[in-house]
């Protein structure tokens, strides 16, 4: 019968992140600065800096019926959105365990 999706709001591993962002309607954030943002992101992120608050003003162009998928550097700011956006109504919302390094350390692709 297999697993279903996890939806618990958990830290995903790259192999799994990267599974999620086939989901139907996912919506990518990257939760790093501009700055950082600017020096390479994954294809198709929206960034919406957590530590400047851009994440909390701009939650409300989020659809919270699809899922929301979360990273930041080393995965720290994400998780902390993470739980911000599951206190806010959100259900569906994982972020990338160990942030954009992991991604990048796996080989994964990264847009400048």
């Amino acid at each position: 019968m297999g697993c279903p999706p996890q939806q618990d709001g958990g830290s995903l591993n790259t192999g799994a992140f990267e599974a999620r962002l086939d989901d139907v309607g996912a919506q990518l954030l990257d939760v790093r600065t501009a700055n950082e943002f600017s020096g390479g992101h994954l294809a198709n992120a929206r960034n919406l800096d957590w530590t400047n608050g851009q994440l909390e003003a701009g939650m409300q162009e989020l659809d919270k019926s699809k899922p929301v998928l979360l990273y930041c550097a080393s995965g720290r700011r994400s998780a902390a959105a993470r739980e911000f956006l599951r206190e806010q109504g959100f259900t569906d919302v994982v972020d990338l365990s160990e942030g954009i390094t992991a991604w990048r350390d796996a080989g994964n692709p990264i847009e400048r």
